[in-house]
Order: C-alpha cells, then sequence, then structure tokens
C-alpha cells in the first residue's frame, strides 16, 4: 500500500519535471533517482515485513519436510524388522506343522501296527477256539458212535443167542446188521 503512494507521489513529480516531452528510451536524472529510491524502498519493506514471515515458512516446510523423511525411514526400518520377525514366526510355524504331521504320522502307523496285532491274536483265538469245539464235536461224535455200535452190538449179540440159530442162519443175521447199519 506505502508501494502505490510512492509510485503515485514518483509519477507525479516525473511528469512535472519532464513535462511531457521525453521519449520511453531517454534516459533522465530524476527519474533514475526515484525509480532506485523507490525499489530501496520497497525493498526494505519487503525485507521488514514479507522477507522473514517467507523464510520462517520455508524453514517450517524444510522442517516438516525433513520429519516427514525421517518418519518415513524410521516407519521402512519398523517394517524391515516387522517383516523379519514374521517371516521367523513363520518359518517357526512351518517347523511346528512339519513336527506335528511326522508325530502323527508315526502315531497313526503305531496304531495301525497294534489294530493289526489285536487282530492276529484274535484270529488266532477264534481258530483255536474253532478248531477245540470242532475235535470236542469230533469226539462227542466219535463216543456216541461208539455207543450205538456198542448197543447194535449187543443188540446184534442178543438176537443171535435168542434165535440160537446154526452158522449159516448166524451169518445171514450179521449180514443183515451189518447192512441196516451201512444204511443207518
Amino acid at each position: 500500500m506505502i508501494a502505490n503512494y510512492l509510485f503515485a507521489l514518483l509519477a507525479l513529480v516525473v511528469s512535472e519535471t519532464e513535462g511531457g516531452g521525453g521519449g520511453l528510451l531517454t534516459v533522465s536524472g530524476g527519474l533514475a533517482f526515484w525509480t532506485t529510491l523507490t525499489f530501496i524502498l520497497l525493498l526494505l519493506l519487503l525485507t521488514k515485513f514479507a522477507w522473514k514471515p517467507i523464510l520462517s515458512a520455508l524453514k517450517q516446510r524444510e522442517d516438516a519436510i525433513k520429519d516427514s523423511l525421517e518418519q518415513a525411514e524410521k516407519a521402512r526400518e519398523e517394517a524391515k524388522k516387522i517383516l523379519a520377525e514374521n517371516q521367523s514366526s513363520l518359518a517357526k510355524a512351518e517347523d511346528e506343522s512339519k513336527k506335528i504331521i511326522e508325530q502323527s504320522r508315526v502315531f497313526a502307523d503305531n496304531l495301525k501296527d497294534q489294530l493289526i496285532k489285536e487282530s492276529k491274536v484274535q484270529a488266532q483265538k477264534l481258530i483255536e477256539d474253532a478248531s477245540s469245539e470242532i475235535e470236542r464235536k469230533q469226539t462227542a461224535a466219535f463216543d456216541e458212535l461208539k455207543n450205538q455200535i456198542a448197543e447194535i452190538a449187543v443188540n446184534a449179540a442178543e438176537k443171535i443167542l435168542r434165535e440160537n440159530l446154526d452158522a449159516e442162519k448166524n451169518k445171514k443175521l450179521v449180514d443183515k446188521y451189518i447192512n441196516e447199519i451201512s444204511k443207518n
């Protein structure tokens, strides 16, 4: 604002001293003096009122950029650290999962072997029990057969003795009973 007044005053002084006869390229001592004085005053005003706020704003901006860069670097370092920790944790988790899988496989193999052994033992016991049962029934059937043969022999002897027949009749009677036994 002050600069505007100075320019207006300068223009007024110049117009009175020259009288309007000068050209664009003519140099006037008074005009050069007032132009220099106006420039120096403008420079002083800008230095006093504008230069310090501009420099402080630039300094603040520079400091803010430095802080942002430092924070970005810290964040990058922290991210690298977290990434390394995550990779380490992931590697540990993979190792643990491999161990668990291996333990599970060993447990399953042991369980399978144990079940196979138990099945074989049970099968062998069933076979032995069945063999014992077959042998017992066979013995019982053989005993029953002996008892029946003995009874038949006793009955045949009793009939033979009752009839008191001759030798040929005895032979026919024995053949007859033998045929009956083979039919049964």
